[in-house]
């Protein structure tokens, strides 16, 4: 073997293939069998397959080069010597032949290959201290689409393998005909045991023979993300439990061929585990989700089930032992009823529970949303979406029990009406309200007095809840004074008249305020926040709102010291309101946006000229007044700006 990795090729030489053309110069073989060293190693098919022509003494190739006359045994071990990626890279690019070598070279076998000892010995210090440095594994590669190939996987390997291997892979969509298979993964499993995070999106030539080669070889992988993979069973999830003991993070999304012998492997084994996703596999079910949750090991604090098959039992377990459990997202579970839901609550092992979403589950009713608020006393987040049953009788309970709880989101909570919004407010220091498409909430006045202010209230986001009109805000506006974060948008039936009222009750000063799409709203409203709040307002949006008109936009280069976004589009804004913000010396806007303003025109280029000073983005789209060509010297005057045309 010495003999074939020292080969310089200066010499004929010659493996596989046949020594003669035709059957009457079988004759010379004995001739030349004296001068010529013949090695033929065992192997199941020729390396090469170009003819040779023979003379009386000595032979040639014809037109090859001597390199590819080696077998792949040679080049192997020529390519394990090789002592650092530069050079490894190097032959990559050569041929796509010499680049599947490499790929099944371990980068361990490398390591322990004598050539590399010796150089490692022979460099400086410098050098080992860089190696070493290299060897945790930082790089992040991704690949998406069309570029999601195996022989630009098998790149990606065997380059940064010389560079202390990949830490981060993303496969996300691949062809069905030239996509990743087993075999790209295999080459980053060999190339990158320093491998930490695997997403795979959509991949579905890779199955459990790729998977369980990444188990095998990357022992310190932590995350893996696993979405649309059809191939990958409960034997690919099992090699990862059995060969990786540090994983963290498994999410698992619309593998229908996963389910609960996988998930029993992952409880039994990955003892470190802190955060399991499971949306839309038909398989999972009571026994897979019930075995993450063990009384004496599980660390669990990031729950998130959709869509699933499970009963009543989970959600059981979960109660009864989810002791780590900080953050549970449960939705679309069709077959948990009420009595799960409140079993969860009443176990009171949700103790350390900080945020809880629910989505599109029936089983959420007003006694269950009780039994929670009892049970989880930590409870800081609460979001509902979707949960029909849930009441103001339920919203009240809830408030009342939850002491902690700071931000509450409804969203198409349709018996939810202004009666328990207004008692929740009361009842609780919620720091951030959020509603949603909530039908049930409409525009009457409360004939009995108001509690006491909620004082604690800093955000309030009211968004496409039609009913919701001027009396309900006036209403809103006496019982937080406090606010900060402002957000309306979608809110056809308030007016000045309702808005007005809010703006000078809320003593704190307003930073964020989003108005878009309140049709009815004029430049009274902007004329009042830019003079009450123009000192801590920071973000408008008044996209839609059309009775705007350029006297708001004086109001705010004159008010509006520390505003640095605002967003007019679609507003019946001309040049002069333009020119009136761009000579505003206090304003710091760093991002503008005029879209769908038609009175906006080439007369407004030298005015936007002098905002992009401190302009990043500006938005131009639909400004069917302003030319292509003048937006072209716009964008080469303002080049740090991000404009969009």
């Amino acid at each position: 073997m010495p003999a074939l990795v020292n080969y310089t090729g200066d010499d004929d030489f010659c493996v596989g293939g046949a020594f003669y053309t035709n059957s009457r110069d079988s004759g010379r073989s004995c001739s030349i069998s004296s001068q010529v060293d013949l090695y033929c190693p065992s192997r199941k098919r020729a390396r090469i397959t170009a003819p040779f022509l023979f003379g009386e003494t000595e032979f040639e190739q014809n037109n090859q080069p001597s390199i590819n006359v080696l077998p792949d045994e040679c080049l192997f071990e020529i390519f394990k010597r090789l002592s650092g990626g530069k050079e490894r890279s190097s032959c990559a690019c050569v041929s796509k032949h010499w680049l599947m070598l490499l790929t099944g070279i371990r980068r361990s076998e490398y390591e322990s290959s004598k050539v590399v000892k010796e150089n490692i010995v022979s460099v400086s210090d410098d050098v080992e201290m860089i190696l070493s440095d290299e060897s945790d594994g930082y790089l992040t590669r991704s690949l998406e689409a069309k570029k999601a190939t195996d022989t630009r996987l098998a790149a990606v390997a065997v380059g940064t393998s010389g560079h202390g291997g990949l830490g981060k892979l993303s496969i996300r969509g691949s062809t069905s005909y030239r996509g990743v298979t087993d075999f790209g993964l295999s080459a980053v499993a060999r190339c990158c045991p320093s491998l930490k995070a695997l997403s795979l999106w959509n991949v579905p030539r890779v199955g459990d023979e790729g998977l369980s080669e990444i188990a095998n070889e990357c022992h310190l992988l932590e995350k893996l993300d696993l979405c649309q993979c059809s191939s990958i069973t409960n034997k690919g999830l099992t090699a990862i439990a059995e060969h990786c003991p540090n994983l963290t993070a498994l999410s698992i999304e619309s593998c229908p061929k996963i389910g609960n012998e996988g998930l029993q492997a992952i409880g039994k084994l990955c003892l470190k585990l802190q955060s399991i996703s499971i949306k839309d596999c038909p398989l999972v079910g009571d026994n897979g989700v019930s075995s993450l949750f063990s009384p004496e090991h599980s660390i669990l604090s990031k729950v998130k089930l959709q869509g699933l098959n499970i009963t009543d039992f989970s959600l059981a377990v979960i109660g009864h032992y989810g002791k780590s459990v900080t953050n549970l997202m449960l939705g679309g579970l069709r077959n948990v009823s009420e009595k799960g839901f409140w079993v969860m609550g009443n176990a009171k092992g949700l103790q350390k529970l900080v945020s809880l979403m629910i989505t599109s589950c029936l089983g959420v009713t007003d006694v269950s949303l009780e039994a929670m608020a009892k049970g989880c006393s930590n409870l800081k987040q609460m979001s509902l979406r979707r949960c029909c049953f849930v009441s103001d009788h339920g919203l009240l309970a809830f408030a009342k029990f939850a002491g902690s709880l700071e931000g509450l989101l409804l969203e198409e909570c349709n018996k939810v009406t202004q009666f328990g919004i207004i008692g929740a407010l009361s009842n609780c220091g919620l720091k951030s309200l959020a509603l949603v498409k909530c039908m049930g909430i409409k525009d009457v006045s409360l004939e009995a007095p108001l509690s006491s202010p909620c004082s604690s209230l800093k955000s309030l986001s009211i968004r496409n809840c039609t009913g919701f009109g001027t009396s309900s805000l006036a209403m809103v506006g006496k019982l937080c004074p406090q606010l900060q974060h402002v957000d309306l948008s979608g809110l056809y039936g308030i007016t000045d008249a309702g808005l007005l009222p809010l703006l000078e009750s809320c003593v704190a000063g307003l930073v964020k305020v989003n108005l878009s799409d309140c049709l009815n709203l004029t430049d009274e409203v902007v004329l009042a926040l830019a003079r009450l709040h123009g000192g801590t307002l920071e973000l408008l949006n008044l996209d839609g709102c059309r009775r705007i008109t350029d006297a708001s936009l004086v109001a705010v280069a004159d008010n509006c010291v520390f505003l640095g976004d605002l967003d007019v589009s679609r507003c019946a804004i001309t040049d002069a309101g333009v020119a009136a913000l761009s000579h505003a010396e206090q304003l710091i806007l760093q991002v503008l946006s005029f879209s769908g303003c038609s009175g906006v025109s080439n007369k407004s280029i030298p005015f936007l000229k002098r905002l992009g000073k401190t302009l990043l983005g500006l938005n131009l789209q639909h400004c069917n007044s302003i030319s292509s060509g003048t937006v072209e010297l716009l964008v080469e005057s303002l080049w740090r700006c991000d404009i969009l045309f």
